[in-house]
């Protein structure tokens, strides 16, 4: 430095001490620089320059910076360069497309776009061109090949593919290579991305949208899919035509939009939209609650989020993280507070149980909605545990915040998440009680259908227990990827039992389902949310009503978590309302796991199994035992994963108890061996009224039994009619309490004063417990 300004050759002492001036200046500003970069970053402004999209040249540089200190993300970092390595070692196969889903050339294509994607990233923050040569060989191989396919030979899918049996599959195919070529797109010589662009890309985009509108013009999961495929290709190639395309849907000059598709799904959402902002608008609540479920929901977020981030980076214009008031931020914990104690999510509508946000696409979505969203701690704490991170500015900013303990328990509470597109289509509910030792969540659905993936169960619920299903909802018939179940796709028990409303715990009405099974009129109508209430810990309500399920039948269903002081755990009220023009048959089912203790009622086997109906899901049930309940006060025991619960229901005396276990024709084996306990009832107008109690454990090192027999000694029915339902609890204690609701006025300031057997009760809101 002394050198640099010529210190060496002065001798006035003016000169040096305006040197030395100049040199204290010069390490000021040093300093200040130093320090200002130190704060945080003022949003990238992102060049024309490649990659700009996912991973950005702003955030490689802000990657090295950071590389070998934080653990999650040289972890992620470290694993993706072994698998890629391996993979390059192993050597490019594009494989001829001929298998359905499971297969090997559906597997193959799978893994290409998987490890095109992950050695992009890696070019991008190691620099060794052997992974971008990799990318570029595998390119040119399947441009050579994409000319030659046809649609794909399996003709199993509304939508044929090109590599895959169906479009959804290509579309994740080039949402993932598309990554892969914004990273070495500048690597790449001009005439190798002109060759790419108009043999491989431009084609295949076309294909996707404009050769197949029934697939890319719906508001659904796979057409979200389709336009953010379409979108992310554009914005590597800068077609703005292609984004706009994906952003807005297709028009009436690119192609006949008159056809339906017989999905489920349909040409335009009802306000007459499409594209990837229409599948913002119409299947997302404010609430963030994803109509057809969490299983989908899980699905659809890489691409929403994925896009969201390119389209943030590249047209930051748009802000697209505030679109529809934030709901994509929204949506990523709506879908946390979508699971059990777990992290596995609830299986409404098509879903494979065991699901959870460990899955790779919620790794993505997360880190993304913590990036962009506020940085909310409690996020972090959920990235710990999945334990990896997104390779890019928000997987390094996730890493960063894991590293530097700034990680928050995300803790599940009592919550309602409303349906529809204005939140006006009825909703879900969850009520939640969490102590040192124990987490209970029951959650009701009161939605909309669900689009093509919904399941006529109005008002149905299920119950969970540190993350075990007590009361459960089947999910979907599928084996997803397993080729020798339908090849990976929805097996035909999806129709004939998971949708069916026999299937779920709500009411069935003379053995037909909600809607009649059909789904126009079904997407018509949705349950109407009446009581959410979780004011009081203590006494947590939720209510909902069901008007349209069947024609001259009101349903109405409420459902309270009760913790008492003197039992260890909650329980659970369960009160269902049906009022109807005219006698019908009800049954209301209980689907439980494990072994039964005590039926509660004289059960009579059969000598030979046969089917307890016909048709609508009833034809897969075993009927195993009959009998009458000839009690106004039933109790039925289970014990299951070392715990018991207990069943007290309210009962006339000629109602009929059956159970039942799933399995009946079903010459495939492909449903799972489920009892069920059902209370079946003939009346006009009637309330099912029920508790459910968790209680004691079996050891079986000890083989010990500790609390086996329930607390609950007595349910009945006190009053009910259009007004008030009112029901007693008769505890073993000698204790009684009363729950009371009123049926007809769901104000929380009105004034009640209800006279049942000599006892007057009086009360101020929705409801009454003492």
């Amino acid at each position: 430095m002394l050198k640099l300004i010529g210190f060496k050759s002065i001798t006035n002492p003016i000169t040096i001490i305006y040197r030395l001036f100049v040199l204290l200046s010069l390490l000021l500003l040093i300093t200040a620089c130093k320090e200002d970069s130190s704060k945080k970053k003022s949003p990238e402004v992102i060049s024309d320059s490649h990659p700009n999209l996912i991973l950005t040249q702003n955030a490689v540089s802000d990657i090295k910076k950071e590389l070998g200190n934080v653990p999650i993300f040289d972890a992620t970092l470290s694993k993706a360069k072994e698998e890629i390595d391996k993979a390059i070692a192993k050597g490019i196969d594009v494989p001829i497309p001929k298998d359905m889903a499971g297969g090997y050339t559906h597997t193959q294509h799978k893994a290409n776009y998987s490890n095109m994607q992950k050695a992009g990233v890696l070019f991008q923050i190691l620099g060794d061109e052997k992974y971008a040569v990799y990318v570029r060989d595998m390119l040119l191989q399947y441009a050579e090949m994409y000319p030659t396919l046809g649609r794909h030979p399996q003709p199993r899918s509304y939508a044929r593919g090109k590599f895959f049996w169906q479009c959804l599959n290509d579309s994740n195919w080039l949402v993932y290579t598309s990554q892969a070529y914004d990273c070495i797109y500048d690597w790449l010589p001009k005439e190798q991305t002109d060759y790419l662009n108009k043999t491989l890309f431009r084609p295949y985009a076309d294909f996707l949208s404009i050769e197949t509108p029934q697939y890319f013009n719906r508001v659904h999961n796979h057409s979200t899919w389709g336009n953010v495929a379409v979108g992310l290709i554009g914005l590597v190639m800068d077609d703005d035509e292609l984004v706009q395309r994906a952003l807005y849907g297709l028009s009436k000059d690119d192609v006949d939009l008159t056809k339906k598709d017989n999905d489920g799904g349909f040409i335009y959402d009802k306000d007459g939209k499409a594209g990837f902002l229409a599948n913002l608008d119409q299947p997302f609540s404010p609430d963030g609650f994803y109509t057809e479920g969490p299983y989908y929901q899980r699905y659809a977020m890489y691409p929403f989020m994925i896009f969201a981030e390119a389209l943030q980076n590249k047209k930051p214009e748009l802000k697209i993280f505030e679109y529809k008031d934030g709901v994509l931020l929204k949506a990523m914990d709506a879908l946390l507070n979508l699971t059990d104690a777990d992290g596995e999510f609830f299986p409404l509508n098509d879903c494979q149980k065991g699901m959870s946000y460990y899955t790779t696409s919620l790794v993505s979505a997360l880190n993304i909605a913590y990036y962009y969203g506020n940085q909310k701690p409690e996020l972090l704490s959920v990235a710990k545990a999945q334990n990896k991170v997104q390779l890019d500015a928000s997987g390094l900013a996730v890493a960063m915040g894991i590293r530097d303990e700034k990680a928050k328990p995300f803790v599940k509470t009592s919550i309602e998440l409303s349906d529809g597109a204005n939140g006006d289509e009825g909703a879900v509910g969850i009520l939640r009680y969490n102590d040192s030792l124990n987490t209970m969540a029951l959650v009701m659905k009161y939605t909309g259908q669900g689009l093509s993936h919904g399941h006529y169960d109005k008002l149905s619920f299920s119950l969970y227990e540190n993350g075990e299903e007590i009361l459960q909802d089947y999910g979907l018939s599928r084996y997803v990827n397993v080729e020798q179940k339908n090849g990976g796709g929805y097996l035909k028990e999806n129709k004939t039992w998971a949708k069916q409303t026999i299937a779920h715990n709500t009411i069935i009405q003379d053995e037909v389902p909600h809607f009649n099974g059909d789904f126009a009129t079904g997407s018509k109508n949705h349950s109407e949310k009446y009581i959410y209430d979780v004011s009081n810990a203590k006494v947590q309500v939720m209510s909902a009503k069901e008007n349209n399920a069947y024609s001259g039948t009101d349903l109405h269903r409420t459902m309270v978590m009760i913790k008492e002081e003197a039992l260890e755990k909650p329980f659970v009220i369960d009160m269902f309302r049906v009022n109807s023009d005219k006698t019908h048959q009800f049954d209301l089912p209980y689907y439980y796991f494990g072994q039964i203790i005590a039926e509660g009622f004289e059960a009579k086997t059969p000598s030979s199994l046969s089917a307890l109906g016909s048709k609508n899901g009833y034809q897969h049930l075993w009927k195993e035992a009959s009998g009458k309940s000839n009690t106004e006060s039933l109790q039925f025991t289970w014990l299951n994963n070392r715990k018991f619960y207990g069943l007290t229901t309210a009962t006339k005396t000629d109602d009929t108890i059956l159970l039942a276990r799933l399995g009946a024709n079903d010459p495939k084996f492909n449903l799972r061996n489920d009892p069920a306990f059902i209370i079946r009832r003939n009346a006009k107008e009637t309330i099912f009224a029920t508790v459910i109690e968790p209680h004691g454990n079996y050891n079986p090192v000890t083989e010990k039994a500790d609390g086996a027999y329930s607390e609950i000694k007595e349910v009945k029915v006190l009053f009910n009619s259009e007004k008030y339902s009112a029901l007693s609890i008769d505890l073993k204690s000698e204790e009684q309490r009363v729950f009371i609701i009123s049926n007809d006025n769901a104000s929380d300031k009105a004034s009640h004063i209800l006279e049942v057997n000599g006892h007057t009760y009086q009360w101020k809101g929705t409801h009454y417990y003492n």
